[in-house]
């Protein structure tokens, strides 16, 4: 297990006493809490944007206009750098699903596409940005849950009615899911604990759900530095899953 640095371990008391009082937590997770199971991160100096595939950026390939121009390619980078099939969940992941089940956590609320919120046990996951494990055909509206329709085949999955069938992932240049996002906002707005985990906050519309959190506690866990680190009550710069394994320890 990763040592927590020893400016961390007094905010994860601080955390974990909040967390013993609260009525209703909320927890906000982003690409960091899974990178501890294998899945890299977007913004970070070893992320996935930070590399190229092809002639094209990842950025640019995880848009809407791109996957309409070039479905083929799109596929190919979605195949090789947007599935994990073998990844598993850590203990942040493990951490919200044991709150939710003591009746602690009312909900998740995830940027990530990786299902490993469910996974690990956790029943309410609002996921913002849709799931690598849902897909649609764009023509008839046939769902096909898994991953199979899209890794098990060469080129566009299509439908048996020929239509493409496109990820249930929300693409640059689209909209959340408005109930979604509402369901996300009202248990924010009812929690007296909000969790953000694993997320530099400079995604939005997703950031900007911190905006409808009046509670108690403010917690920010994440390794490196986050858009409103200052204005959090408990700032944690250091490793989720490690940071996670203490909390639980204490409650």
């Amino acid at each position: 297990m990763t040592a927590l640095k020893s400016t961390s371990i007094e905010a994860v008391k601080k955390l974990a006493d909040a967390l013993k009082r609260a009525h209703s937590a909320v927890a906000l997770t982003g690409a960091g809490i899974s990178v501890p199971s294998g899945i890299p991160d977007f913004r970070s100096g070893g992320g996935l944007y930070s590399t190229k595939f092809g002639k094209f950026d990842p950025e640019t390939m995880l848009s809407r206009p791109f996957f309409n121009a070039h479905p083929e390619e799109f596929f190919e980078f979605y195949r090789q750098k947007m599935i994990y099939e073998d990844a598993k969940p850590n203990p942040a992941h493990l951490m919200l699903a044991e709150l939710e089940k003591r009746g602690i956590l009312s909900a998740v609320v995830t940027q990530n596409i990786d299902g490993l919120h469910f996974d690990a046990g956790s029943r309410r996951v609002y996921e913002l940005h849709g799931s690598v494990r849902r897909n649609r055909c764009m023509k008839c509206g046939k769902e096909y849950d898994g991953t199979d329709i899209v890794t098990k085949c060469n080129g566009v999955p299509r439908c048996d009615c020929g239509g493409i069938i496109k990820p249930d992932v929300v693409l640059y240049g689209e909209n959340l899911d408005t109930d979604v996002y509402m369901g996300a906002e009202r248990c924010i707005e009812h929690a007296d604990v909000m969790m953000v985990i694993g997320t530099s906050l400079k995604v939005y519309p997703a950031a900007g759900l911190l905006f409808s959190f009046s509670g108690d506690t403010l917690a920010l866990i994440n390794k490196g530095d986050t858009a409103i680190g200052g204005k959090a009550d408990i700032y944690i710069d250091d490793d989720c899953a490690a940071v996670a394994q203490e909390i639980m320890k204490l409650l």
